[in-house]
């Protein structure tokens, strides 16, 4: 048992997180060298000590091991800021849990995460984003806050004019828009040119990726801080605030908490937004457009997006294409690259070779549009002065290595027959049909757009198929 224990001490000695661990009186019987950093202490000053001799700033309402102790219930993910004994300030997220031999409380635990740099990030995005948008409005009141307009979106593929000209529409509304697109298909500067042909043009645009920002961080980044709200917070205002009158955009939006979904869903529905530690709700005008780069039928049934919310977001829905299900607009997105990068590079080419533009045609673009930009990009990082002509030899490497073949399946593939005592029509139908979608999605390599291309489905409708069938990478 003792060699558990040793061990079981060594564990949390090697863990990222800060353990504090008390007896049911409040005295220190175990503290980490993590927590030691954390609070700016030596281990050995601590054991023994009571909770309130550690910390006297602390009172039996602001101690969480404190409360902990005398409610035996939990408290979780609680956001501290305070000055350590070295006189540091540090930002945690502190979860303390009552411990029990049996039916008998005999301590507390408490797990601390220090994101002491993360917060300055929260607090300088803020900042930053204020600034962004009074810069803007002062500097380009007659073109609005965000850099794309309509005339920016190049392409004739009638999948892509049909998204932008839902796009068009959507401007001259305020409903919100739920936009669908793969990695890299355009859809900010949807998002921005909507903004900009709208009568919200004026007024801020700020973006938010979901994925961004730790979820303990998110509800005070989207709605603000009042004086209080938690040790150390200050009057803060939140983007919704800054963006009032005008539009927030929120990317990868099945990446946003659960919990936070509900809270968004409310400001949708009344238009009106609390800070934290707030006591009253402010008004606000926001129009919301949001953007998912996974099916929301996908993210719908891995319930990482509300229902409700999805229906209150997908009042205006526009699919993007991925580039490899619009190959013919390749030409055009070149051109256009090739004279971004002409006046990026200070240079003169005229256009490409057939040869490197077939290269270009041939691939399938996972990244879409991003990567096929990035690729020009690269091809005039190393070519060499006096060319006017971007040639094949100038682009990237990975434009060369062998892309997986796309075969017809049905000419190959027969259905395993089975008695018809044993299996019913409906299920060799339902059997064959799995078949034929492993066979294809083997041989794309995993690739969802290139096994929707070449079974003639929507991306969307293969990944429902896929979830159907249980078949995944």
């Amino acid at each position: 048992m003792k060699d558990w224990a040793s061990q079981f001490e060594w564990i949390l000695s090697m863990i990222d997180v800060g353990v504090h661990m008390v007896d049911h009186e409040g005295v220190t019987v175990y503290y980490n060298e993590t927590m030691a950093n954390i609070d700016g202490l030596d281990r050995a000053q601590v054991l023994g000590l009571n909770v309130f001799e550690l910390f006297p700033s602390l009172t039996s309402e602001t101690s969480t091991l404190h409360l902990v102790l005398q409610t035996g219930e939990r408290i979780a993910d609680k956001l501290q800021t305070y000055v350590n004994m070295q006189g540091k300030q540090i930002t945690s997220i502190n979860s303390t849990y009552p411990l029990y031999e049996g039916d008998v409380m005999v301590g507390a635990v408490e797990i601390a995460k220090d994101i002491s740099n993360v917060m300055s990030m929260y607090d300088q995005i803020l900042d930053l984003n204020k600034q962004l948008t009074v810069s803007k409005q002062r500097n380009k009141s007659s073109v609005g806050t965000a850099d794309y307009h309509f005339g920016d979106m190049i392409g004739q593929d009638p999948a892509f004019l049909k998204a932008v000209s839902i796009a068009k529409k959507a401007a001259r509304s305020p409903s919100p828009v739920l936009i669908y697109g793969s990695t890299g298909t355009g859809k900010e500067l949807v998002a921005q040119s909507i903004h900009n042909a709208s009568s919200r043009r004026n007024q801020p645009f700020i973006a938010q990726n979901c994925a961004a920002v730790p979820k303990e961080l998110m509800e005070a980044l989207l709605f603000g801080t009042n004086r209080g709200a938690f040790t150390g917070s200050i009057d803060r205002q939140g983007i919704f605030e800054q963006a009032n009158g005008g539009t927030l955009f929120f990317d990868e939006l099945n990446n946003l908490d659960l919990s936070l979904q509900a809270k968004l869903l409310r400001v949708l529905q009344d238009g009106k937004i609390r800070r934290i530690g707030g006591m009253t709700e402010q008004k606000v005008d926001v129009r919301i457009i949001a953007a998912m780069n996974i099916p929301p039928q996908e993210a719908l049934d891995k319930g990482i997006l509300r229902s409700d919310l999805f229906f209150r977001l997908n009042v205006v829905h526009i699919e993007l294409p991925s580039l490899v299900e619009r190959l013919s607009d390749i030409p055009l997105l070149v051109d256009h690259c090739i004279e971004r990068c002409n006046e990026l590079f200070g240079t003169h080419v005229r256009g490409i070779r057939d040869a490197a533009l077939q290269r270009l045609m041939r691939f399938k673009w996972p990244g879409s549009i991003r990567e096929l930009m990035h690729a020009i990009e690269s091809a005039f990082n190393i070519m060499e002065p006096g060319y006017d002509l971007l040639e094949e030899h100038h682009l990237p490497d990975f434009l060369f290595e062998p892309q997986p073949e796309v075969v017809a399946p049905l000419a190959r593939l027969k259905p395993a027959l089975h008695p018809i005592s044993d299996i019913g029509l409906p299920s060799m139908l339902d059997q064959f049909e799995r078949d034929v979608i492993l066979s294809v999605f083997e041989q794309c390599a995993g690739n969802i757009s290139q096994t929707a291309q070449a079974l003639g489905l929507k991306r969307q409708a293969l990944q429902y198929k896929l979830n159907k069938h249980g078949i995944t990478k």
